[in-house]
């Protein structure tokens, strides 16, 4: 969780001490990088071949440092073997971390990051902040390289779309967020059949359905009250599909009153019907997200909002025979400009290579690597997670969540769409909207309020000089 208003400098003379890294959660301090963008990797290149685009040195070693999270490192090994089955001279140093700003951070202030890092998690270092002080490597020689085993495409022809855009600052991209991840609505196939429900695609549809689900003592919806962002995506996702993608075009680009446009009022308006007519569960105000998910899967809740991390993240609490599927929000009503199956997509989990790392060909060919079609369906196979290369799940026994991802995505084709300020700018969606979201969805304010709470934490980043702004196009 970065905090981007605290001063990089003022991190910097407090010592980078541990406990300063850890309440930071991995704000780099700029200044400390030198002036150097890159160390000198002269004595790391190799000869460039048809087998070696990248011209990596053969001998070369690699470190891999991966967050230690929903995914473990298992996928992380195994890359690391394909990597070395190619380049089988190169010792590889692997590491997996829970706490990335805490360990990596002092690493990258003296100089010597590893190679690759996977810089996830809670804990991970602000990426806004590592591309603004020039601390990774451009990334377009590996998406310009030839795929490993796709014949005929460079790397960046085998993504899927907007795989790149999220990683993208200023037309050049510094990270690959590997990960495709699908959000929406979720619920349980077998609850919903047992029920006689069907999934409603209008809104009207959804709200006569939240009325049946209360009725029978369920609760319609609940939410993590910890972490109430998770509500603010099917209220933006709602106004993109009645009025378009500029809608999240102008909130990316802090536009003033993008958030109180008259799609994002109508969607706001919308979405207050369910804290009105009390059809949140009691208590979700106090939820973290994996306990707002666990009354989910018990069946005491109907509708959660998440990404399709969520079957991997609570299989150990889901029964039986749940089914999870994601559907998409619901529409408003025929004047929509997205149809019904437009879905939001995006790429996460993002993986960097410092522009001061030793091996910095080495880091884009673990990469390379990563993105072949072996490396991406050995990675779906381990984690149950689709991957930004393009059919890769094909052929991968997936298990129901998953699968219902890959349907929605056909479904919704060339209609999915995305945002990307929460990337550019973490503490707009981590802190300012978040604390919105709480006050809205917990019934404390409306939809006026919270709309306009999004917009002053929107502006207020905006005005902030420290903070470097990015353009969408």
């Amino acid at each position: 969780m970065s905090v981007q208003d605290l001063s990089r400098r003022s991190l910097l003379r407090a010592g980078v001490s541990t406990a300063a890294v850890a309440g930071s959660a991995g704000l780099l301090a700029g200044c400390a990088l030198g002036d150097d963008k890159s160390s000198d990797n002269s004595g790391n290149k190799g000869t460039v071949s048809e087998k070696n685009p990248l011209g990596v040195k053969e001998d070369a070693a690699l470190e891999v440092v991966v967050f230690n999270g929903g995914f473990g490192e298992d996928y992380a090994k195994a890359h690391e073997a394909m990597y070395k089955e190619n380049f089988p001279k190169a010792e590889i140093k692997h590491e997996a971390v829970v706490e990335i700003s805490k360990t990596l951070q002092p690493r990258f202030v003296d100089g010597t990051p590893p190679d690759v890092i996977d810089n996830s998690g809670a804990g991970q270092i602000d990426n806004g902040g590592l591309v603004s002080q020039n601390a990774l490597a451009e990334l377009s020689p590996l998406l310009d390289a030839p795929s490993l085993d796709i014949t005929g495409k460079k790397v960046r022809e085998t993504l899927l779309p907007g795989a790149i855009e999220t990683g993208t600052f200023d037309g050049k991209t510094y990270i690959l967020n590997y990960a495709y991840t699908v959000y929406g609505l979720w619920h349980s196939t077998k609850l919903f059949t047992d029920k006689g429900w069907s999934v409603p695609k209008t809104w009207d549809d959804h709200i006569a359905l939240c009325k049946n689900i209360k009725a029978a003592g369920i609760a319609p919806w609940t939410y993590p009250g910890k972490h109430p962002r998770y509500m603010s995506w099917p209220v933006i996702s709602t106004a993109i599909k009645l009025a378009g993608p500029e809608v999240a075009m102008a909130i990316d680009n802090l536009e003033p009153n993008a958030w109180t446009s008259d799609a994002m009022k109508t969607a706001a308006d919308a979405w207050y019907q369910i804290v009105k007519d009390k059809y949140i569960l009691d208590g979700s105000a106090g939820l973290d997200h994996i306990q707002s998910e666990t009354e989910w899967a018990k069946g005491k809740v109907a509708f959660v909002s998440c990404g399709s991390w969520l079957e991997n993240e609570i299989k150990a609490v889901t029964p039986a025979g749940f089914n999870m599927a994601v559907t998409p929000t619901p529409s408003l009503g025929s004047g929509d400009k997205l149809p019904f199956e437009a879905i939001r997509g995006t790429a996460g989990e993002p993986f960097i290579v410092p522009a001061k790392a030793k091996n910095e060909l080495g880091g884009l060919e673990y990469l390379r690597t990563m993105l072949s079609m072996k490396g991406a369906k050995d990675f779906t196979g381990k984690v149950s997670s689709l991957t930004i290369v393009s059919g890769s799940a094909d052929g991968v026994q997936l298990p129901p969540g998953l699968t219902s991802c890959v349907d929605v995505l056909k479904a919704s084709g060339s209609n999915g769409f995305n945002w990307i300020y929460n990337i550019y700018y973490r503490k707009l969606e981590r802190n300012l909207v978040d604390a919105a979201c709480g006050e809205f969805f917990g019934g404390r304010s409306t939809p006026a309020e919270f709309l306009a709470a999004c917009q002053k934490g929107a502006d207020s980043i905006a005005s902030d000089t420290t903070i470097k702004k990015y353009k969408r196009s």
